[in-house]
């Protein structure tokens, strides 16, 4: 019962999220939603990471708990990159508007490799978990590497 609610709520979630970017009423505004997603996306990925590294006992529920959270967000930030959102406190190279279409390819791809590591958590093996979430942080660390200031 409770599954099929999360995924009609992220959904719905999901729904309002793609015209986010023309609810921004200042450039700041998208800059700190796209900031905070991440932010949230980052303790969740964290928590799966402590478990992948043996800082804490793996927990398949919490680890399946902790993706399905990462993947929900990961769909986020995205829609914050409009135009005017390159100045301000923000780490966002300018590359990110000249090079738009490796961008979204780059989030398409963590997005994909997030999925996966749903579906190593929910396979309750330890061993999956280590590898998505390897695969996961690679694509993180791309994007990071190529659009994002230190």
């Amino acid at each position: 019962m409770k599954r099929p609610l999360l995924v009609v709520a992220a959904i719905a979630g999901l729904s309002f999220a793609l015209p986010a970017a023309a609810q921004f009423q200042k450039p700041e505004d998208a800059i700190k939603y796209r900031k905070a997603a991440f932010t949230v996306m980052a303790a969740h990925f964290s928590r799966i990471g402590a478990m992948a590294q043996g800082r804490v006992p793996f927990d398949g529920a919490a680890a399946t708990a902790n993706a399905e959270i990462v993947a929900t967000m990961s769909a986020l930030p995205f829609t914050a990159f409009g135009d005017g959102t390159d100045k301000g406190d923000t780490r966002a190279l300018p590359k990110i508007w000249s090079d738009r279409a490796n961008f979204d390819a780059g989030a398409k791809k963590m997005q994909d490799e997030v999925a996966k590591l749903v579906a190593a958590a929910k396979s309750n093996n330890l061993d999956n978990v280590k590898t998505a979430f390897g695969a996961v942080g690679q694509t993180c660390k791309g994007c990071h590497d190529n659009f994002r200031k230190e």
